[in-house]
């Protein structure tokens, strides 16, 4: 993890940034099945149950789905972990391609030979199934507590543990977890490295000398939709222990290696500590203990891509192996003679109160409102969530490196809501690298746009490391994802406005533009988008093949292009005409009794999952094509009757984002905390959807993008402080950006 330069001066008096933060500190004394926590890096996490390991998965699980078995919350995921099942024959997307309509000819688009009805997927072939299943995002271990008694091993239950009581320190990021067990007290500290895959974990306990033992459990992986870890097939898999390496015998530590192979998947866990013995205890676990009758051990755990196959070489390229004994990382000193584990907590302590000291703070305590004390709440827990699971080298997916939604693979469309308020919020290094992944998937997406008889290149939506698009009536239909690289990165300009950022991603920019330009399709009323195509508001899918101009997409190109028109004034560089051609010709949108519709064909409204219209003055800034008193009178009768239970948690930030710019400040504070079930955001910070999706962080980003546009306004805003809130409320900010 890696923090951002500058920032512009505070407002009003400094915050004090530590009492801000921790007096949102996590803590639970009761299982909440919901609600674990997690530490992590950004390409790495680990989440953790009471025990402050994985002691008990079944007790959090993911909600079951097609009749498979539920997963669990206690994932270790990473950035780089993927695997692929091997395919009984070479698959590829020549038979889900189907030919449609459209202005321009025919247009080959990747559908699918079956459906998704009701969020399942039904008569898929084979290959269908196999492409959107592959790659699928790898867990890497479960690290639980176990008893040993009289030789036999077994596993920790919830009635085991007493007194329990966790903290999740947010300034520092370590877990502190206490319980009573089989009479003896026990203190976990949980941490994860901020610059390594690596965990540090210090058992202090009399019930080390009793039994008391760390397991370590691999599994193989799995297709499931919502379960990244497959523990029915060990014989697929092998896992093998190497050590102890006692090289550095002057620290007093060793270390072991696990090495994995799972497929054309293959990593390394070192396990490393002083005073320790790890064994293989069976084919697939690895049992850590004390090796003398202590009552204190210091393991640290770090995985490791071995960087080819399906395991991708580890993103930021700031990886170094892990040192027993000696902490190489510049946090924690030379470390000689400290144990591992510790030199991990020391880094994670050196760089948290970094990471809170920079980029963005605001601070609604004072105000008497007491929805203020609720949104700072989530505000603050927002941004430490987004740190460990969206800071990373690829887009996310929407659960993160919790656990598995898509089979752990990412959706583009959603990227802008993960990502796009670190540069808001002046972290704008945190948002650099999954911008960078764009550049890696160029060629293919530019065939993709090819194919299609377009230019440039066009992004695809529900996708693995590669950038290979998967079977589906949906997704490969959607459009908006297109700008979304444009306006990521006319953010980070606004952050860092330099040429060094302009030469960076003016590729990017330009080859997203460039088939914008060429999806418009001229007619005598102007320009066109679609058929086909399916908006955001996802309601639309079945009639994809006559959809036309829905009105977000509609403003989202003219916006966008014009943007990618001002990079290139930046640049110095010639303007490229089509691009204003469109920007200034197209449709208007749609306005049925005087709001926006979604869409320009009946029904031209349906009233469910996202109004995405409000998206055209909200997420976006004002346009030619957009009036604010329609919009105003769309926002009314969205908030009137809405559909709220087929919503998604970043449709109440898109509400607010959409009041504020209209100068509603009420409106926006009521919709950010909208009493709705995919708008409740638990304990841990987290945003739950449903039982099979139990966190949502798209609408964590969405609430931070939504209170940076409200506290630092927008260019041609209002001219007061902290525009987008309520006046009467007290509304300290300081660090964020202002958006256009």
């Amino acid at each position: 993890m890696v923090l951002a330069s500058a920032e512009p001066a505070p407002v009003g008096p400094a915050i004090d940034r530590k009492a801000l933060v921790q007096r949102h500190n996590v803590r639970q004394q009761n299982l909440d099945p919901r609600s674990p926590v997690s530490v992590g890096n950004g390409e790495f996490a680990f989440t953790v149950d009471l025990t402050g390991l994985q002691s008990f998965p079944n007790y959090y699980p993911v909600g079951a789905r097609d009749d498979l078995p539920p997963g669990t919350l206690l994932g270790t995921q990473s950035q780089w972990g993927w695997h692929s099942i091997p395919a009984p024959q070479p698959y590829d997307l020549a038979g889900s391609t189907v030919l449609y309509d459209s202005p321009r000819g025919p247009v080959p688009y990747v559908d699918m030979v079956g459906d998704i009805v009701n969020d399942r997927e039904t008569d898929t072939s084979l290959a269908e199934t196999w492409l959107r299943a592959n790659v699928h995002r790898l867990d890497l271990g479960r690290i639980g507590f176990r008893w040993v008694e009289d030789g036999v091993e077994r596993h920790l239950m919830p009635a085991d543990i007493a007194d329990a009581e966790q903290t999740l320190d947010l300034w520092t990021g370590v877990v502190t977890s206490r319980f009573t067990l089989a009479g003896h007290p026990v203190t976990v500290t949980t941490a994860c490295h901020p610059d390594r895959d690596e965990l540090g974990i210090r058992v202090e306990s009399p019930a080390l000398a009793a039994g008391l033992v760390v397991g370590v459990d691999f599994p193989y992986g799995s297709e499931a939709w919502h379960d990244a870890a497959d523990w029915k097939h060990p014989e697929s898999h092998t896992t093998s222990l190497e050590g102890p390496d006692r090289s550095r015998e002057h620290s007093g530590a060793a270390a072991w290696t696990a090495q994995r192979e799972v497929d054309d998947s293959r990593y390394q866990v070192v396990i490393a500590g002083q005073e320790l013995t790890v064994e293989q205890a069976a084919q697939h676990r690895l049992r850590v203990s004390p090796a003398s009758a202590v009552t204190t051990m210091d393991v640290s755990i770090a995985f490791l891509s071995v960087g080819d196959g399906d395991c991708i070489p580890r993103g930021n390229n700031r990886l170094t192996g892990p040192t027993p004994g000696v902490s190489m990382d510049a946090h924690a000193g030379s470390g000689v003679g400290r144990s591992p584990a510790l030199g991990v907590a020391d880094a994670s302590a050196a760089y948290w109160p970094a990471f809170w000291s920079s980029g963005g703070a605001i601070e609604l305590n004072a105000t008497d409102d007491p929805r203020a004390k609720e949104l700072e709440r989530r505000i603050v827990l927002s941004q430490y969530l987004t740190a460990i699971n969206c800071s990373g080298s690829l887009p996310p997916q929407e659960t993160g490196l919790v656990c598995n939604s898509w089979r752990g693979r990412f959706h583009l469309e959603m990227h802008w809501w993960h990502a796009a308020h670190f540069a808001q919020w002046n972290r704008v290094e945190l948002l650099l690298p999954s911008l960078r992944w764009y550049s890696t998937v160029l060629e293919t997406s530019r065939k993709t746009a090819k194919g299609q008889g377009f230019d440039g290149v066009r992004w695809p939506k529900q996708v693995g490391p590669d950038g290979r698009e998967s079977p589906s009536p949906i997704g490969t239909f959607l459009i908006w994802q297109q700008p979304h690289p444009i306006h990521l990165a006319e953010l980070v300009y606004r952050a860092n406005p330099s040429l060094e950022v302009l030469e960076e991603f003016a590729e990017i920019v330009f080859e997203s533009a460039g088939f914008m330009a060429s999806f418009a399709h001229p007619t005598p009323r102007g320009f066109e988008l679609g058929p086909p195509l399916i908006p955001a508001q996802e309601s639309y899918g079945s009639m994809r093949a006559k959809v036309t101009n829905p009105t977000f997409e509609l403003a989202y190109w003219q916006w966008g292009l014009r943007t990618a028109a001002a990079w290139r004034e930046r640049l110095g560089l010639e303007p490229v005409q089509a691009w204003w051609d469109v920007a200034d010709g197209l449709v208007q949108p749609h306005v049925v009794d005087g709001v926006y519709a979604a869409i320009d064909v009946e029904p031209f409204t349906i009233r469910t999952d996202h109004p995405s219209m409000l998206c055209a003055l909200g997420v976006l800034p004002q346009t030619d094509l957009i009036d604010p008193a329609i919009m105003r009178a769309t926002l009314s009768d969205v908030l009137a009757d809405w559909d709220w239970g087929s919503t998604w948690g970043w449709d109440y930030p898109v509400m607010a984002m959409t009041a504020a710019r209209l100068e509603d400040p009420e409106a926006a504070v009521d919709a950010l905390l909208l009493s709705a079930g995919k708008n409740t955001v638990l304990p841990n910070g987290h945003n739950r959807q449903t039982d099979s999706l139990p966190l949502y962080l798209p609408g964590n980003g969405g609430l931070l993008a939504a209170v940076a546009l409200m506290a630092a306004g927008w260019d041609n805003g209002p001219d007061r402080h902290a525009p987008g809130f309520p006046a009467d409320w007290a509304v300290a900010w300081e660090g964020l950006v202002k958006a256009p």
